[in-house]
């Protein structure tokens, strides 16, 4: 459990300098405005905030905790900050609720942040006993006790499979069923209980069994791939020309979704054949980085919550009027 609020002692921002490399260059003069579409506790926007003194950020959160730990983090840079309390699919509106069209670079810090892993009443850790609730958004009505309880065999099988790649899925999607027609599962410690239970000898000496469910819950409960899908076009569109975007992505299924969607903005659509490539079918996008970047060693061995993310990055290079 956490026992500081201080936000600086609860999270070590990661890949903050290769963030700061890849969209300085769309954000250095005065008037700039930069969406932190994963505000979370404030790291990379205090670093922007400091390092760029004509900067506003537009920080979005669905955690209302969270919007109100970086604001209090924060509040030394009066109104350069404007948080806003939306899902980051909703990135267009929030950007115009606060008075601005396009924007000059946008920032995601996808996944569960460290104040949602080491709060043990959120219930995302499975390492902990807590209540079954995984919520990112407090004010949401979906919790992970919900799914356990309602959720058929079938749908139980579907999201362990699709949300947490688990090759075990319907083992434990049975197991789950069979438990809860004899006592209502409410605790993240009951659900490891029948995992474990449930899981090959053999199996769990490769890891923890409950990892992949956990994840497919939290998956499930926050819509997050869902939103994801929409949300990179969406914040691609508000960019400018010369304008960029950095996506970190903690594993491969939000990996594989921003991929898709950055390619698909940084390839022609041209007509196979023409001869000659209009204006109108020109990549919108310049891919930055090859591939998905890694941590360095230094930072992997420093902060372990580095070792899994996938740093994407792309600038606008084209605008669609």
């Amino acid at each position: 459990m956490v026992d500081s609020n201080d936000p600086r002692d609860i999270h070590l921002s990661v890949m903050l300098e290769r963030c700061v490399e890849l969209l300085a260059p769309a954000i250095e003069q005065d008037g700039a405005v930069l969406v932190d579409a994963t505000l979370g506790l404030g790291g990379h926007t205090e670093a922007f905030l400091q390092r760029f003194p004509g900067l506003t950020v537009v920080g979005l959160d669905r955690d209302l905790e969270a919007i109100d730990l970086a604001s209090q983090r924060l509040e030394a840079f009066g109104d350069r900050l404007k948080a806003v309390h939306t899902v980051y699919d909703g990135i267009a509106d929030a950007v115009a609720s606060v008075g601005y069209k396009t924007v000059d670079a946008v920032l995601f810090d996808l996944g569960v942040s460290s104040l949602q892993l080491d709060r043990v009443e959120r219930g995302f850790s499975y390492s902990k006993d807590a209540p079954l609730d995984m919520r990112m958004d407090a004010t949401s009505e979906l919790t992970a006790e919900t799914v356990i309880a309602e959720y058929s065999e079938y749908d139980l099988r579907r999201i362990f499979l699709d949300y947490g790649e688990e090759k075990l899925a319907a083992r434990y999607a049975r197991a789950i069923v069979r438990a809860r027609a004899v006592t209502p599962i409410v605790r993240s410690g009951q659900l490891v209980a029948i995992i474990q239970e449930a899981t090959p000898a053999a199996v769990q000496r490769t890891g923890h069994p409950a990892k992949r469910v956990f994840q497919a819950l939290r998956i499930e409960v926050n819509h997050e791939l869902d939103v994801l899908e929409r949300a990179i076009p969406r914040a691609v569109d508000l960019l400018r020309v010369g304008g960029r975007i950095a996506v970190m992505s903690f594993q491969s299924l939000e990996d594989r979704i921003v991929k898709r969607a950055l390619q698909a903005k940084a390839t022609s659509t041209a007509p196979a054949g023409l001869p000659v490539e209009l204006p109108e079918h020109r990549p919108e996008l310049k891919l930055l980085t090859r591939g998905a970047e890694l941590a360095d060693d230094e930072e992997r061995a420093r902060n372990p919550r580095a070792i899994p993310v996938r740093l994407r990055a792309a600038e606008r290079v084209r605008g669609t009027t």
